[in-house]
């Protein structure tokens, strides 16, 4: 029901090329430079400019965009009032998912509701907690799922499920069982890259010790819990890694967990969403994950 002209827009703002806007909505690219130039003839303005071969947005280009992209917002909530009203369940739902969630926790619930609301697209864009809150504040995913601990007056906050973070390592390891806190520290280890939660939550529990992140032992920062696992299983170092992530692993013996003496590091998944906004399929995601968790 959009004005696809709006569409248009979004889609070369977004990318900040015509052509990729012309792949993404399957038209031609003279089609694009039409519709574009329809909108800036209609409100007399210059929205796109060339540097260097790059499109750019121009100052009045940005102020449409964050206006483009709340008109988008309220047609799709639109659409979703219209079919709660005739009791039918179809819209699109952006969901943004920090890596650990995306991978391990989220598919299951995502296949579930898809059988359940057949006519409601998901579709998910991954990446760290501070990646996804950004994409929530341009308003490119309507809810993120992230494992981060600080929370920002800019969002709503209201929790998923529990996570715990355990040191792992290979069973070819001469290290067994347990450990104190302190020999951890000279341990060769390999930890997530900065803005995951998993790196924030780690960073919290050493500033709690009057420690700092170069106080470990750290030989690699990795961009991924997969990545981080399989250089585990190949060499001899070790992880601090979120227990969700390493369930078949640890069933065919591919890492074993260490205790740490007397230290215990949880953290919450939470659902996020802008402060304020409302959204019904939000609602019913959330509703619905939290329902299909507890069975999981």
């Amino acid at each position: 029901m959009t004005d696809f002209r709006i569409n248009v827009f979004l889609s070369v703002a977004r990318n900040l090329s015509f052509t990729k806007a012309s792949n993404e909505l399957n038209i031609s690219q003279p089609a694009i430079s039409k519709h574009i130039s329809e909108i800036e003839n209609q409100y007399g303005v210059q929205l796109f400019e060339r540097v260097n071969n790059k499109v750019l947005l121009t100052t009045q280009g940005s102020k449409f965009l964050t206006f483009a992209e709340e008109i988008h917002r309220q047609y799709r909530e639109l659409e979703f009032e219209m079919n709660m009203i005739t009791n039918t369940n179809t819209g699109k739902l952006i969901i943004g998912a920090s890596t650990t969630i995306a991978q391990y926790i989220l598919p299951i619930i995502m296949s579930k509701f898809m059988c359940h609301y057949p006519d409601i697209t998901l579709s998910v864009i991954t990446g760290n907690t501070e990646y996804i809150e950004k994409l929530i504040l341009e308003h490119k995913v309507d809810i993120g799922i992230v494992e981060g601990i600080v929370h920002k007056k800019e969002f709503k906050y209201s929790l998923f499920a529990l996570d715990e973070l355990v040191l792992v390592t290979s069973p070819k390891s001469s290290i067994k069982d347990e450990i104190s806190f302190d020999e951890m520290k000279h341990l060769p280890i390999v930890l997530r890259e900065s803005g995951s939660g998993t790196l924030e939550v780690i960073q919290k529990l050493l500033k709690s010790r009057g420690l700092k992140l170069s106080d470990l032992n750290v030989i690699m920062q990795l961009g991924s819990t997969e990545a981080i696992k399989r250089f585990v299983i190949a060499g001899d170092s070790f992880a601090i890694v979120s227990i969700a992530a390493i369930i078949d692993e640890l069933r065919r013996g591919e890492l074993t967990v260490i205790e740490i003496s007397e230290v215990r590091i949880n953290r919450d998944f939470s659902f996020i969403t802008l402060f304020g906004s409302q959204n019904r399929l939000v609602d019913k995601f959330i509703r619905f994950a939290l329902s299909s968790y507890k069975e999981m």
